[in-house]
């Protein structure tokens, strides 16, 4: 496949990179020089311009690229960038920082294919390392909410209970449910949570140490209530 990746900062050199590694075509597109010249140096094409423009795009051969993501720390710069490829019917991944508001992802979200914030994986990643154990972060799909993927314990209050008997707090859903060692799938009524087995939460923040506490127990959940 064929990509065109804006900017050669941090994440999307290292976006490149993973890619190229892959077997998949790369072309970035990067405005300042210092990062041209390093990405041409490791082996990169490099378009140098602004992503925000048409021709530049079109420079980069997004008329026959399959995705493009817009990976700045400049949103103005991402968001042009991505309805720009759109009308050229390409995948669109849109770049968005932490320090983003819920008003944006609300208005940017509905506009391209799919968004990413790069801090936000980045901290998931380390909070798994530190909590270990039974609850693992998946993903932060909003400001608010986030997918959990718990495995039951011996202590878990809803060991030997049906799924249909799980009552989660409100503001939470159980997306999947899989038997200890076996892969997840669609979470059936009658399934019945054993130690080891695993289930995938869907939770607002404000109810996620209910949840574990629910289904880890008390000892594991007042671990992990810090996160």
């Amino acid at each position: 496949m064929r990509f065109v990746i804006i900017g050669s900062g941090r994440v999307g050199l290292r976006t490149a990179r993973v890619l190229r590694e892959e077997g998949h075509d790369i072309v970035l597109v990067e405005l300042d020089r210092d990062r041209v010249k390093r990405a041409r140096e490791v082996g990169f094409e490099v378009i140098e311009g602004d992503g925000a423009r048409e021709d530049v795009l079109i420079e980069a051969g997004i008329e026959d690229s399959d995705a493009l993501g817009a990976l700045t720390a400049d949103l103005n710069v991402n968001f042009a960038a991505c309805m720009i490829a759109k009308h050229f019917d390409c995948r669109t991944v849109l770049r968005v920082d932490e320090d983003y508001r819920e008003e944006i992802y609300q208005k940017y979200a509905r506009e391209v294919d799919e968004i990413v914030y790069p801090e936000r994986l980045g901290a998931i990643g380390a909070k798994n390392a530190l909590l270990g154990g039974s609850i693992r972060a998946i993903a932060d799909i909003a400001q608010h909410l986030q997918v959990i993927l718990v495995t039951v314990t011996e202590s878990s209050p809803m060991n030997g209970y049906s799924i249909e008997e799980v009552a989660l707090p409100a503001n939470s859903r159980l997306l999947a449910f899989g038997k200890k060692g076996q892969s997840m799938g669609i979470p059936l009524s009658d399934d019945s949570l054993e130690t080891g087995d695993r289930v995938a939460v869907l939770a607002d923040f404000d109810v996620l140490n209910e949840v574990r506490q629910l289904l880890v127990g008390d000892e594991v959940a007042a671990a992990a209530g810090g996160a």
